[in-house]
C-alpha cells in the first residue's frame, strides 16, 4: 500500500502516508483551521455592523486583515505537506514570511492604538491603524520578492542547494520578522501602564500571543539548524519541523488573540448602546470623575454635612466651609473716587 502511494502521487504522498502520520495531522488541522477562520471573518463581519463605540470599531478592519493572514497560515500548511520541488519553493520563501509579517504587524497596530488608550487618549482612526499595519509589513513584501526573484533567475537553484543552505537562507530571510516580534513584544508591555482598566485586557491578550509565538520560534528554529542536523534527521524532518510550527502559530493567533478579542467584542455589542449623535462613548477617565461627583453628592446628602462641595473643571473637590454666625465679619463698602465726588 505504502509502495502504490509514492509511486501514484510522487511528491503528494506524504498525504497518504499512514507510516508518517504527521502529514495527515497536520493536513487535518489545517483543514479544521480554515474552517476556523472563515467562520470567524463572517461573525467579524457581523459585528462590524453592531459595534457603535468608535474606539473599538476602529481596530476592527486591522483586525479582519489579521483574520485574512491567519487564513493564508492555514493554506500555507499545504505547500509544506507537499515535496519541495519547483513550484512549492517560491511559495514556500515568499508566503511564509510574507503572512507571518501581515499578522504581527497588525498585532503591532493594535498595540500601539492601545498605548494611547490605556492612556485616555483618543484612538487612532481606522485607516492610521490599517496603513500602520500596511505599511510596516511592506519591507517583508520588499525582501521576499528580492530573494525569490534572485533565486529564479538563476535556475533551479532550489533544487541543487544542500538542506543546510536551504535552511539558513529561510531564516534569514525571516529576520525582519523576527524583529517584529521583538518590537510588538515591548509595545504590548507598554500597554500595561495606564489608568484606563478595559483597555488592558487587550494589551494582555497580545503580550500573551506575541510571547507563545516567540517560544514557538525558538524551538522550529532551534530544531531546524541544530536539532535535526545532530540527530541525523535533515532533511526527514525538515518540513515537519516548520509545518509544525506553522500551523501551532496559526492556532495560537486564534485561540489566545482573535477569539478572546471576538468575545469581548460580542460582550460590547450586547450592552446598552449609547444615544444618537454621540456614537462614540465616554472615555473612562471623564466616567471616573462622574462617577466621584455623584459619590461626594450622595456623601453629603446622607451625612447632613454643613460643608458645601465644590467641583472644578476638572472635577477636582474643592472643599468649602460654612460661615460661622457668632462672629462678625466687615463687607467694604462702595466708594466714588475724589473726580467722581467733585463731579457730583
Amino acid at each position: 500500500m505504502y509502495e502504490d502511494c509514492v509511486k501514484s502521487t510522487e511528491d503528494y504522498y506524504l498525504f497518504c502516508d499512514n507510516e508518517g502520520p504527521w502529514g495527515i495531522v497536520l493536513e487535518s488541522l489545517a483543514v479544521i483551521g480554515i474552517v476556523v477562520t472563515i467562520l470567524l471573518l463572517l461573525a467579524f463581519l457581523f459585528l462590524m455592523r453592531r459595534v457603535q463605540d468608535c474606539s473599538h470599531w476602529n481596530v476592527l478592519p486591522t483586525q479582519f486583515l489579521f483574520l485574512l493572514g491567519v487564513l493564508g497560515l492555514f493554506g500555507l500548511a499545504f505547500a509544506f505537506i507537499i515535496q519541495l520541488n519547483q513550484r512549492t519553493a517560491p511559495v514556500r520563501y515568499f508566503l511564509f514570511g510574507v503572512l507571518f509579517a501581515i499578522c504581527f504587524s497588525c498585532l503591532l497596530a493594535h498595540a500601539s492604538n492601545l498605548v494611547k488608550l490605556v492612556r485616555g487618549r483618543v484612538s487612532f482612526c481606522w485607516t492610521t491603524i490599517l496603513f500602520i499595519a500596511i505599511g510596516v509589513s511592506l519591507l517583508q513584501i520588499i525582501l521576499a520578492i528580492e530573494y525569490v526573484t534572485l533565486i529564479m533567475t538563476r535556475g533551479l537553484m532550489f533544487v541543487h542547494m544542500t538542506p543546510y543552505q536551504l535552511n539558513v537562507d529561510f531564516v534569514c530571510l525571516l529576520i525582519y520578522v523576527l524583529l517584529l516580534m521583538a518590537l510588538t513584544f515591548f509595545v504590548s508591555k507598554a500597554t500595561f501602564c495606564g489608568p484606563c482598566e478595559n483597555w488592558k485586557q487587550h494589551g494582555r491578550l497580545i503580550f500573551a500571543t506575541v510571547l507563545v509565538s516567540i517560544i514557538i520560534w525558538v524551538v522550529w528554529i532551534s530544531m531546524l539548524l541544530r536539532g535535526n542536523p545532530q540527530l541525523q534527521r535533515q532533511p526527514q524532518w525538515d518540513d515537519a519541523v516548520i509545518c509544525i510550527g506553522l500551523v501551532t502559530n496559526a492556532w495560537v493567533f486564534l485561540l489566545l488573540y482573535i477569539i478572546p478579542e471576538l468575545s469581548i467584542l460580542y460582550r460590547s455589542c450586547r450592552q446598552e448602546c449609547p444615544p444618537q449623535g454621540n456614537a462614540c462613548q465616554v472615555p473612562v477617565y471623564q466616567r471616573s470623575f462622574r462617577m466621584e461627583n455623584q459619590e461626594l453628592s450622595r456623601a453629603r446628602d446622607s451625612d447632613g454635612a454643613e460643608e458645601d462641595v465644590a467641583l472644578t473643571a476638572h472635577g477636582t473637590p474643592i472643599q468649602l466651609q460654612t460661615v460661622d454666625p457668632s462672629q462678625e465679619y466687615l463687607i467694604p463698602r462702595a466708594t466714588l473716587s475724589p473726580q467722581q465726588d467733585a463731579g457730583l
